[in-house]
């Protein structure tokens, strides 16, 4: 059928053209201006160094007094001279991926503010699209889809997440890209199971044998994003298990769908061993690999830990590996230590109310803007109107799953908790020290709650003219605010200088502050 097979393609093509056009303008917002200011922001201090030593020797080394000051001013003698390379072996509290990424950045560009921050902007950017395209794979829908994308790009703690060389916003895109991978292989399993219900059940009730579904190389794709997520930041593994479970409950109900009997035990023996080998293994062996400079060199902190008292190649592997569990045992004991107090830190449950944001910037001037008194900010906090608004539609969707069991909502509600209610957890059992952008990897799920809840204020295809226009208005009238509240946020988002007054018309409360 050549015409329907055209229609099709447009539908692709259009498919596509929308969340790219989205991520253009997300892109856009995230690279203008991306070397303002030309500081180190927030925990840029860190990072960046962090990355700039990847990059030149393979692991973390510490650096000479002043390095700050002489990078800023173009220097690049920055590292402290040592007689022995582990003489100077620096002890970080993350894993290595994230900076090898933002190191990626300085190798293109130089060591230099956009050089260390372009690797973030092109995450937050493709974070745009992702989410656009998984949005319309859950929606079967393109302008929901782009509603998606378009509501991650006004975001204004994405925004400052990805204008800046910190970890969260790699943690957030393999996260995201993980779960767009696991939402593929639902759809292809399903397909599958489809085909085979077509083509090979018997009718009648007499028995049928157990398909099985393939290598699910989408699902393989997933462990390595996820073991990517884990190997930027330990958060990731919150992710690994929870979709774990919602990968093994989405072959138990694809089972259960196409009449197969016992659908929990057939999947639990077709089914789980590749969700554990391709969730939980991958990632781990992916999470080892990011270390390969760490185990490539002598001059990483902790390498020589345990040093073999015979040669041969079994030994230097199983010497590197009790040098490598030894490390990670230490960085578990400074997080679960780390409970110093911070200005900017704030309890995990008044996140989604956006009560205390970070502030990644601040300076204060005369004549940059025109007035005698001047602020430049960088303020790490979500667009409220986005914030606000997801937090209804989440709360609308646990009740649409609890009376439609529909997956897409369950999906959702599990993401959203997933990155949300651990840290509660961690808050109240260590103490630990928490902020607000640790919340970022959630983010994506709500605004996936807000576009389920569009479409249900839009209506099904084939709803009246009255409610498509209405449901149309309603959703075109947030649009316009979401536009509103960023565009209002906006210069203390970015470090536009702004007079004093102007700056402090834009914090929404006291807390702000």
């Amino acid at each position: 059928m050549p015409g329907g097979r055209d229609g099709l393609g447009r539908l692709g093509r259009l498919g596509w053209f929308g969340p790219l056009a989205v991520a253009a303008f997300g892109g856009f917002l995230r690279f203008d201006r991306l070397d303002v200011p030309h500081a180190f922001v927030f925990d840029e201090l860190y990072y960046a160094k962090d990355a700039y030593s990847l990059i030149t020797y393979g692991v973390e080394r510490q650096f000479a007094d002043g390095a700050e000051e002489t990078i800023l001013r173009g220097g690049r003698d920055v590292f402290r001279a040592c007689a022995q390379p582990e003489d100077c072996a620096a002890y970080v509290a993350h894993p290595p991926l994230g900076k090898w990424l933002i190191g990626a950045g300085e190798w293109l560009f130089g060591l230099t503010p956009f050089g260390w921050r372009f690797a973030a902007a092109l995450a937050g950017t493709l974070s745009v699209l992702v989410l656009a395209r998984v949005a319309r794979r859950m929606t079967r829908s393109t302008l929901l889809g782009c509603l998606a994308g378009l509501l991650l790009a006004l975001d204004g703690l994405h925004l400052v997440l990805s204008r800046s060389a910190l970890l969260d916003v790699f943690l957030t895109f393999w996260v995201l890209a993980g779960f767009a991978c696991l939402v593929a292989d639902r759809d292809a399993a399903r397909a599958r199971l489809a085909e085979w219900h077509r083509t090979s059940a018997p009718e009648g009730p007499g028995p049928r044998v157990c398909p099985r579904l393939g290598p699910r190389l989408w699902r393989l794709a997933a462990g390595l994003c996820l073991g990517a997520a884990t190997a930027t930041k330990w958060t990731g593994v919150l992710f690994i298990v929870a979709f774990a479970v919602m990968a093994f409950a989405w072959d138990r109900g694809a089972r259960r769908a196409a009449g197969l009997r016992r659908p929990g035990r057939q999947a639990a023996r077709l089914d789980l061993p590749l969700v554990l080998a391709w969730l939980c293994a991958v990632p781990a062996v992916a999470y080892v690999a990011s270390f390969a400079g760490w185990l490539a060199s002598a001059g990483g902190y902790g390498r020589n830990w345990d040093r073999a008292s015979q040669n041969g190649w079994a030994y230097f592997v199983v010497d590197s590996l009790r040098s490598l569990i030894d490390y990670q045992s230490q960085v578990l004991g400074f997080h679960q230590g780390l409970s110093a107090h911070h200005d900017y830190q704030s309890d995990p449950w008044g996140w989604p109310l956006l009560l205390r944001p970070v502030l990644f910037y601040y300076r204060s001037s005369a004549d940059a803007c025109g007035t005698r008194s001047c602020s430049q900010a960088i303020l790490g906090t979500g667009t409220p109107v986005v914030w606000y608004a997801g937090l209804l539609a989440l709360l609308a969707t646990v009740v649409w799953h609890l009376t439609t069991r529909d997956w897409r909502a369950g999906t959702v509600v599990l993401g959203y908790a997933a990155g949300w209610l651990p840290w509660c957890y961690f808050a109240l059992a260590d103490h630990r020290t928490t902020f607000l952008f640790y919340l970022l990897p959630a983010l994506p799920f709500l605004i996936l709650a807000i576009v389920l809840a569009c479409g249900l204020v839009l209506g099904p295809p084939g709803s009246s003219a009255v409610r498509r226009s209405t449901g149309a208005a309603l959703v075109g009238a947030f649009v316009l605010l979401a536009l509103a509240d960023f565009w209002w946020l906006s210069p203390v988002l970015t470090a536009v200088p702004v007079p004093y007054d102007t700056w402090l018309s834009r914090m929404l409360l006291r807390s702000w502050i």
